[in-house]
C-alpha cells in the first residue's frame, strides 16, 4: 500500500472521484466533472495537497488536505466503493497522518451522512462544533 501525492496532471481523475464522493454523501453540490476539475486545479495550485492511495497498484481512494491550516483540514476523504468495509479507510487515514507528520486534523461531515459519522467516530474523532445553514426560498 502506498500514498502518492497528486500533481495538476491528476486533476481530472480527482474530479471524477470527487463526483462519486458527492453522490455517495448525497451532497447538494451540482458541479459537473469539468467544474470539479477546475476547482481541483485551484485547490492543488493553492493551499491544498491531494493524495491517491493505492494497494498493489490499484487505486483505493483519495484525500484532499488543506496544508496551510493549523491543524490541517481534511476536506475530502474517499474510499472507492469496492474497497469499503475492508479496512482500507482506517489504514489510509493512519498512513495519511504519518505522511503529513500530524497527530491532529480537522474534518467536517454532513449531518445526514450517518455512515461517514460512524466511520470517523470509530477512528476516534469527537464532535467539536456544529455548522448550520439557513435557506429560505
Amino acid at each position: 500500500m502506498s500514498i502518492y501525492k497528486c500533481t495538476l496532471a491528476d486533476s481530472r481523475q480527482l474530479a471524477i472521484f470527487n463526483k462519486q464522493l458527492i453522490e455517495d454523501e448525497k451532497h447538494d453540490n451540482t458541479m459537473t466533472i469539468d467544474e470539479l476539475e477546475k476547482r481541483m486545479i485551484e485547490f492543488i495550485s493553492g493551499d491544498y495537497n491531494a493524495y491517491f492511495y493505492r494497494d498493489h497498484g490499484a487505486m483505493v481512494g483519495y484525500a484532499l488536505v488543506k496544508a496551510s491550516s493549523n491543524p490541517k483540514y481534511l476536506r475530502q476523504f474517499f474510499i472507492y466503493r469496492e474497497y469499503r468495509r475492508k479496512g482500507y479507510g482506517k489504514t489510509f487515514f493512519t498512513e495519511l497522518l504519518k505522511e503529513l507528520g500530524e497527530r491532529t486534523i480537522d474534518i467536517e461531515v454532513l449531518s445526514w451522512n450517518k455512515t461517514g459519522i460512524r466511520f470517523w467516530e470509530n477512528l476516534g474523532f469527537l464532535p467539536r462544533s456544529i455548522c448550520m445553514r439557513y435557506h429560505r426560498d
